[in-house]
């Protein structure tokens, strides 16, 4: 067997002590560590190796010997081949401890802290059909166009016409796409010969507004029946506004190319969080969950400690959601990003909701922000919102030097959120406490709202 106790193909028996950062079961076979999809914890499992790597393996969940008071029957019938979801066959309320679990590991492992206040997590009163945005890849199976999500570490489309966190209307645009693309026998997109026409259907609804937008990601500048597409699909859904084609031709997996044309109605749809308006557009980054969206910024309300006399930088502003959600309770507000059509997107929002105490500029936080300071801007409260990579430690130095009273840090990764809360305890900022809220029930993912103040 080598150096490790198990070999790949290898069937044992072991149980199952916690779950990983992304939500997979986790045991140890003669002191080595396997990871186990589809498993809880507390089961005793029989699994078969299916990686072995240096200092943990991967295991396929064969048998549950002793399943755990909190195993679930999944709902969706793909749930397992298709990659979308991670935690359906566990209760809601036991995959609400997991992640305070893995915020609290975070915090104990990575960041070296021990005594932070960190709150249970605010789940859903309803999670299912929560999202907004449906990104679907399309694919060609036997001859028949399949839409779906994919296998779990593959290319490979599982086919659905139904999925349990998307919202209704998604699936039913999704639905007909297929449909259309069948009966019109539009070319699929190949990627391995780089053939085809359709490659991905992105949908996107608003939840309060009820607008949808369909965008038909394209390799090339060619789709077949246009006139067709949009008569049918016009049809079959009645809150349609907006019908754009998205022309991608890289070999590439990011989903939408640079250009859009379009078909038909408008360029953008509205949604709104709480009473602020936003249009969104096909490349708009926009939170897919917006009821839980709507606690989270609450969230950073509470934190930033707003009375109205504020000023506050949104250093990762986007197309401005946090930043105009905030400008309610603040004086002035300034948000920077990286992303030219983000701010773009930012301006134009601002605009739509009359706020003029609200400055967006493109460029790198770290260097937009010691300018502002020397222009005489001082920030009372920052507000951190990066990726799931986490913050440059440039940016961190930037913020912390600035001096405010308060830094809200929102996170989709608590092991990142941790490394840069150690990194800002350098600098004089303590982690106060932290709320982490569920925006994607049944997945291994958790946001997190952290308030910092200076020690």
């Amino acid at each position: 067997m080598g150096e490790h106790p198990v070999q790949t193909g290898q069937t044992i028996e072991l149980t199952i002590t916690g779950y990983s950062h992304s939500g997979e079961g986790v045991g140890r076979y003669e002191g080595f560590t396997l990871f186990v999809p589809l498993a809880a914890a507390g089961e005793r499992v029989v699994v078969q190796v299916e990686a072995v790597k240096k200092n943990h393996g991967r295991a396929r969940l064969v048998e549950v010997v002793q399943p755990s008071p909190e195993r679930s029957a999944p709902p969706c019938d793909v749930y397992g081949q298709c990659g979308g979801c991670q935690l359906q066959h566990i209760s809601y309320a036991e995959q609400l401890r997991m992640k305070e679990r893995l915020v609290r590991d975070s915090f104990l492992r990575i960041g070296r802290m021990d005594g932070v206040r960190i709150h249970p997590v605010i789940g859903m009163e309803k999670p299912w059909g929560y999202r907004n945005k449906a990104q679907v890849p399309f694919g060609l199976q036997n001859r028949k166009v399949v839409a779906g999500f994919y296998a779990p570490g593959s290319h490979r489309v599982v086919d659905t016409d139904a999925c349990r966190i998307q919202h209704p209307l998604n699936d039913r645009v999704i639905r007909k796409a297929k449909q259309l693309a069948q009966q019109l026998k539009i070319p699929i997109y190949d990627e391995r010969n780089h053939r085809g026409i359709l490659r991905h259907v992105l949908v996107r609804t608003g939840f309060h507004t009820g607008e949808c937008m369909v965008v038909l990601v394209t390799n090339g500048r060619n789709l077949p029946h246009r006139r067709k597409w949009i008569e049918e699909l016009r049809g079959e859904i009645p809150q349609l506004k907006s019908i754009i084609q998205n022309m991608n031709s890289k070999r590439t997996n990011v989903v939408l190319g640079p250009e859009n044309r379009l078909l038909w109605g408008r360029e953008v749809i509205y949604d709104r969080i709480g009473d602020v308006v936003f249009t969104i557009s096909p490349h708009s980054f926009f939170q897919v969950n917006p009821v839980q969206t709507r606690v989270l910024y609450d969230q950073v309300v509470k934190y930033a400690g707003l009375t109205g006399k504020e000023t506050v930088i949104d250093a990762y502003c986007g197309i401005g959601s946090i930043a105009l959600y905030l400008a309610r309770h603040a004086q002035r507000v300034y948000g920077v990003d990286i992303v030219g059509a983000a701010i773009r997107d930012a301006n134009r929002n601002a605009a739509l909701n009359r706020m003029t105490h609200v400055t967006f500029e493109e460029g790198a936080a770290e260097e937009v922000m010691p300018r502002w300071y020397r222009e005489g801007i001082r920030p009372d409260v920052i507000v951190l919102d990066p990726p799931r990579k986490g913050c440059d430690p440039v940016l961190l130095e930037s913020a912390a030097s600035m001096r405010p009273k308060r830094i809200v840090y929102v996170s989709c990764n608590p092991a990142t959120l941790a490394r840069d809360a150690k990194y800002l305890a350098e600098w004089g900022y303590r982690v106060q406490e932290v709320q982490p809220v569920d925006m994607f029930p049944q997945t291994g993912h958790v946001e997190c709202c952290a308030l910092l103040e200076p020690q």
